[in-house]
């Protein structure tokens, strides 16, 4: 099923705007991990009290039994922690302290989750009667017919993580990667089973996105393994919350740490990895890793990580390993501090399958124009590299931001899907170039564009259709328009001229173009 656009998306929008009222004068950064805590715990207590239910049903005396859930791979949750108890002191001054202490009595029963649950409800600044008011809210929750809880609590998540993205600007950076960005590497990686890795995860939205489309295409969640890292405490959280929300097992290191000076999965080689890592990152650490075995192109820079991001990731690629990520446009043309040489042994050694130019103002974060690198290391289409130049497509869904279309609003209009055909295409052999849109071109070529690789430089321009009119005649006749224009224009001119002479304002003005000049 297509998702829903993130400006008109109903139940999720309502959550939001109905748990705003905690916020106060609290800063997005703080407010989010309250609101998107209180989710998780209401998801995580929503599906212990189904599982217990059953066991109850079952008659045996096994609701309290934490296996009976771990291998369901259900968190237990233990009495005194559950929703209910929290929604008992709703409208009790002693409400931050029950959430702190459910928290800190999940965690102990669900090793997963040590260390990652915000416990900060009970500090004197949040306000205990609007807290009240979101348990009311979350307890009340009324789901539509048919609706599956972890899908309606997973996209109340994912709206949330939308919503703080636009409200902390920059700086929401380090966890958020708009979906339909996310949604178009997934498509044309196609993730259907193997590893699946991603070294700046951020929130986790690749994970979540790579096991909607093995939901989505009828495959199994399991027979794909998540490995990532985070080095933002608060984010590497969030990101745990995130995936256990959608029922996804990860491996995210056992600690929030930097992917280049303590790689947690040093000898894991992917299947897919998928990344948008911190553009133009600097400094990166290049000074203590200049002798390190990931750099087998060269030493990035250590003004830009961009480089090193690529690099690491293609050392984690399995043989037949693919890649796709989001980098700044300076990557595919900049020959400073070496960069270009670094470029060129990455193309030479056949590893680029496709560049992508992406529209501007799809993240809520930067207006530095980016682009998606795609890289396998078994490319079918030997020694041939796909330009895409995409930044005609999308739609502005507010007056700041666009989205690639997933054809849920209109079938017609589908960005993501004519991307990914356009993709598999020139895989298969089938594609068919055009104008200012697509391009196949072979690494010689390349080489005579100083291994740039910047689309518009190889998809030309979009051929416009011919009106018929000949050359000749269509400039006499708007050589014709534009003289009367002119003459129109001196007309005016003298008008505005008479009435500023009469109300004691005149004008000095030189005509340029007399009645008999000469256009």
């Amino acid at each position: 099923m297509a998702e829903k656009n993130t400006a008109d998306i109903g139940f999720e929008k309502e959550i939001w705007d109905a748990a705003c009222v905690l916020r106060g004068n609290m800063d997005a950064s703080e407010y989010k991990n309250v609101i998107l805590g209180l989710i998780f715990l209401k998801y995580i207590s929503d599906s212990f009290e189904t599982r217990y239910n059953e066991l109850v049903e079952e008659g045996d005396g096994f609701e309290e039994d934490r296996d009976e859930y771990t291998y369901k791979n259900i968190f237990f949750v233990p009495a005194g922690a559950r929703w209910k108890d929290i929604a008992e002191k709703a409208h009790t001054p002693e409400i931050g302290t029950a959430i702190d202490n459910a928290m800190i009595a999940i965690e102990n029963e669900n090793k997963k989750l040590k260390g990652i649950l915000p416990k900060n409800f009970a500090r004197p600044e949040l306000d205990k009667r609007r807290l009240g008011e979101v348990v009311d809210l979350f307890t009340n929750v009324q789901m539509d017919e048919g609706t599956d809880e972890k899908d309606l609590l997973g996209r109340t998540y994912e709206y949330c993580l939308r919503n703080f993205a636009a409200q902390e600007g920059k700086n929401a950076g380090q966890f958020y990667t708009p979906s339909c960005v996310v949604r178009t590497i997934v498509e044309i990686l196609q993730p259907f089973n193997g590893r699946v890795y991603d070294p700046c995860c951020g929130a986790g939205g690749m994970f979540v996105q790579s096991a909607a489309f093995v939901k989505n295409h009828q495959g199994n969640i399991n027979d794909i393994s998540v490995y990532g890292q985070e080095s933002n405490p608060t984010t590497w959280k969030m990101a745990k919350m995130n995936l256990a929300i959608r029922g996804i097992d990860c491996n995210l290191g056992e600690i929030p740490e930097d992917t280049f000076l303590n790689d947690q999965h040093p000898t894991m080689r992917a299947d897919f990895v998928m990344a948008n890592p911190p553009f133009n990152l600097t400094p990166w650490g290049a000074d203590k890793l200049k002798e390190d075995q990931r750099w087998k192109y060269g030493m990035p820079p250590a003004g830009n990580a961009n480089f090193a991001w690529i690099q690491h990731m293609i050392w984690h690629l399995a043989p037949n390993g693919r890649m796709g990520m989001v980098l700044a446009n300076g990557s595919l043309s900049s020959q400073s501090s070496g960069e270009g040489d670094v470029r060129k042994n990455i193309i030479d050694d056949d590893l680029v399958e496709c560049i992508i130019a992406l529209p501007d103002k799809l993240f809520y974060t930067t207006g530095i124009p980016v682009c998606l690198w795609f890289i396998n290391k078994n490319k079918k289409q030997k020694g041939k590299t796909l330009f895409i130049d995409a930044r005609n497509m999308g739609t502005m869904v507010t007056r700041t931001l666009r989205e690639l279309s997933d054809g849920s609003e209109d079938p017609e209009k589908n960005d993501i899907k004519k991307i990914a055909d356009t993709y598999n295409a020139f895989v298969e052999g089938t594609l068919d170039n055009e104008s200012g849109f697509c391009a196949v071109v072979n690494t010689e070529e390349i080489a005579k564009q100083d291994y740039v690789l910047t689309p518009g430089r190889y998809v030309g321009i979009t051929e416009e259709d011919d009106d018929g009119e000949p050359y000749e005649e269509k400039m006499n006749r708007l050589s014709e328009e534009l003289g009367e224009l002119f003459s129109e224009s001196n007309v005016l001119q003298g008008e505005i001229c008479n009435i500023l002479k009469k109300i004691g304002f005149p004008v000095n003005v030189s005509n340029r173009l007399g009645d008999n000049d000469e256009i």
